[in-house]
């Protein structure tokens, strides 16, 4: 077996865990896995299938990835680049593209057609509009500094509403979107091979349903694009992150398991709200199923049940959460002057803090910690002890978005 192969078989059995090195981040290369089919285990994945008469190519890569991926089908086959499909528009996945395009040029042909949802170019533009948003909610979230958020994107040439279908050289593939991750998702499933290119709906990972710091994601649609993915019973899974799973078994196993997680928090989570509850007592009320959360490709390395639910609740009530006191609240720096009048100064606040901090109560300690660093900020003092406590947080979470959040917390 090649590294992609052994990295699935380690993750599967447990002799590796995701929180020990996580799937979603981990480089592994190009392995084939059916005949004219490879694989590209980059960080955002690709699939090449060279059909005889064209390749084929599922997902480019991003600015720093891209050329990775590129170069390593090229080291696999030089048939012409003659389709593209983007899975989605997020940058990760479609920045390589302006590569294939220039490869073609420079071999003389026309350059490959790019397949993608209609939504995509209406994503590219918002990415044009909130570039600096977008670069600084990126670097905390990946604690990569500096980065650039990209402004020039490969348009798509086919724009599919629902479905679309690629037959050449024998090969099909079918094209569905589905609202999930994104609400222009593609995904596709291959025939003769009996594989599926999940995109970003699989990503070793409990699903990226619920990022804090983006836009709406759609958990329902999503856990029944999963279960349509069921019916077609692949025998290869090409994940949007992580390694390549096979067998038609586990290739079930991974799409059951991780609709039903989807399912159970957003039938919880409605039939609370239904209830009239608050968005904190939704949180605290729902029963998340450890047993899902255990299975290795479910844990919570990237996002979390609990950002889930916040994000349900923003997809079907709105931003409002329950407390009249949210509803038009007064500026942070101002509340966290009273209460520090209140406790006997930002002294008493960070004390306080730091002895929940010890004691495991970091939500709390992480709330006083905010309000004596917002009273007090020019005592670099309380700003330490701030950053302190806030790298305890970051330490005990095991999703990177929360770390990431935490850190740069921290940092400030």
């Amino acid at each position: 077996m090649g590294a992609v192969r052994d990295f699935a078989a380690q993750l599967l059995s447990g002799a590796v865990r995701p929180e020990e090195q996580n799937p979603f981040t981990t480089f592994l290369g190009l392995e084939e896995y059916a005949p004219g089919i490879a694989f590209v285990s980059g960080f955002a994945n690709a699939v090449a299938i060279d059909t005889g008469e064209g390749l084929i190519v599922v997902d480019t890569g991003s600015q720093l990835t891209g050329a990775m991926i590129h170069g390593a089908i090229r080291g696999w086959t030089r048939a012409p680049a003659d389709t593209i499909v983007y899975t989605h528009g997020h940058a990760d996945h479609v920045m390589g593209a302006f590569l294939w395009d220039d490869d073609s040029a420079g071999a003389g042909g026309a350059r490959p057609t790019v397949i993608a949802h209609e939504l995509v170019p209406k994503r590219f533009e918002r990415y044009v509009k909130t570039a600096g948003y977008n670069a600084a909610i990126n670097a905390r979230q990946f604690r990569v500094p500096g980065l650039q958020w990209p402004t020039q994107y490969r348009q798509p040439d086919v724009l599919v509403s629902k479905a679309h279908t690629i037959s050449k050289g024998g090969v099909t593939i079918e094209l569905r979107h589905d609202r999930g991750e994104t609400d222009d998702h593609l995904w596709a499933y291959v025939e003769p091979s009996r594989a599926i290119c999940t995109g970003d709906l699989v990503i070793w990972a409990s699903p990226n349903c619920g990022n804090p710091q983006k836009v709406q994601r759609y958990p329902l649609e999503w856990a029944n694009a999963l279960d349509a993915m069921r019916a077609k019973n692949a025998r290869i899974l090409f994940p949007g992150h992580g390694p390549a799973i096979e067998g038609e078994d586990v290739v079930r196993e991974v799409l059951e398991t991780s609709a039903a997680l989807l399912r159970s928090l957003h039938d919880q989570c409605v039939a609370l709200m239904n209830e009239g509850l608050a968005l904190a007592d939704v949180i605290a009320r729902v029963r998340v199923d450890e047993s899902l959360l255990a299975k290795p490709w479910l844990r919570p390395v990237y996002d979390e049940p609990e950002f889930i639910l916040r994000n349900l609740w923003r997809l079907y009530g709105g931003w409002y959460d329950g407390n009249p006191a949210h509803l038009k609240p007064s500026h942070p720096d101002a509340l966290a002057n009273e209460v520090a009048s209140l406790a006997g100064g930002a002294t008493a606040l960070i004390d306080r803090a730091e002895k929940l901090c010890a004691a495991g109560e970091l939500r709390l300690a992480c709330e006083l910690a905010e309000w004596a660093g917002r009273a007090s900020p020019e005592d670099a003092g309380i700003r330490a002890r701030r950053a302190a406590i806030y790298r305890a947080r970051a330490e005990r979470e095991t999703s990177l978005m929360a770390r990431g959040v935490y850190e740069d917390a921290a940092n400030k």
